[in-house]
């Protein structure tokens, strides 16, 4: 259908964020209860319009800090995708700009201004039914897959670590977030010989329980050479050529 020359169509703009933790042994990410229509009373991802004085990472940020209380600086953040099928929001055409954000455990949220209830939710619950409000199962969906993705040529398992962490807890890490079990010593030979992954701080925990474990912190690099292939048919991980 052609338009009349100088038409534009009236396009709102929103931020969507997916904040993924590790909390009780699962993958869990932040929803909160959504408190206006359209589809009051539903769980949804945080987010908002964009205020018409703000750009988007600016308008993430501040749905990510009235959310979570953090700031982008504090964690991991980064452009998921846009999203922008007609008919996604039944109030007007609106367009969205998803967010991935990824941080070590996190205090329980508190509800932003037009939500009735946030609270983390296992990932595997959530995309197992059809309760989330507009198109989020499909954002939530391509959100966790980034996040598997990228623990594979990135150092990105050390965001859900606290500032300091063992070998065991990282590779716990790894396991909660592809969902399959990894072989200890193996997991550990990789990542310790994978070129500026980890850093040793020079300190020894034994929180893991049994003898003290070493304490590392995340490296300097940026991609993970040769990169951690998942394998979830398989109880080891292999590194690539």
């Amino acid at each position: 259908m052609e338009h009349p020359p100088g038409h534009v169509s009236k396009v709102a703009v929103t931020v969507d964020l997916v904040v993924l933790t590790v909390r009780d042994e699962a993958l869990c990410a932040l929803v909160v209860r959504r408190g206006i229509e359209p589809f009051r009373g539903a769980w949804a991802l945080p987010g908002g319009f964009v205020l018409d004085d703000e750009g988007l990472e600016e308008a993430a940020a501040r749905e990510l800090a009235e959310e979570t209380g953090l700031r982008p600086g504090s964690v991991h953040v980064e452009q998921l995708a846009t999203y922008g099928s007609p008919g996604r929001d039944p109030r007007t055409r609106v367009v969205t700009v998803a967010y991935l954000a990824l941080a070590p455990d996190l205090p329980v949220p508190a509800a932003g201004s037009d939500a009735a209830d946030a609270q983390w939710c296992p990932v595997d619950t959530l995309l197992a039914g059809d309760g989330l409000a507009f198109d989020h199962a499909a954002i939530l969906r391509d959100g966790v897959e980034r996040a598997r993705a990228k623990l594979e040529y990135s150092p990105l398992g050390a965001a859900f670590c606290a500032e300091e962490f063992t070998v065991a807890e990282l590779r716990r890490v790894y396991e909660i977030v592809w969902g399959t079990r990894l072989d200890p010593r193996n997991f550990h030979r990789k990542v310790t010989k994978t070129e500026a992954f980890l850093e040793p701080t020079g300190a020894t925990t034994t929180r893991d329980g049994g003898r003290p474990a070493q304490l590392f912190r995340r490296g300097s690099a940026e991609h993970l050479h040769p990169p951690l292939l998942r394998r979830t048919s398989s109880l080891d991980v292999t590194s690539g050529p």
